[in-house]
């Protein structure tokens, strides 16, 4: 799949709430790190894709990701739950 069908998967998903994530890397005084940030949480699958193209928009080099995700939940039970990787080589 390509990333616009995952953003269509997490926008149509069937849970309640969409949550955008946001990936990126920053530099430190002596070093590079990967930080994962919740950036928008809303109940309007509507408002998520605006904002979602909003986030690209101004800053495309950050890595965005929008979940459906089920309220009063454990996130961690789930087979898939909001998380963005960041691996050695995005950190180079």
């Amino acid at each position: 799949m390509e990333y616009k069908d995952y953003i269509k998967q997490g926008l149509n998903g069937n849970a309640p709430l969409k949550l955008i994530l946001c990936g990126n890397i920053q530099e430190t005084e002596n070093d590079k790190v990967g930080v994962v940030s919740v950036v928008y949480a809303t109940n309007d699958k509507d408002l998520a894709e605006q904002k979602m193209n909003e986030l690209i928009a101004v800053k495309p080099n950050n890595y965005y990701m929008v979940y459906s995700v089920p309220l009063n939940v454990d996130l961690t039970e789930l087979s898939h739950y909001p998380s963005i990787a960041i691996s050695k080589d995005d950190l180079q």
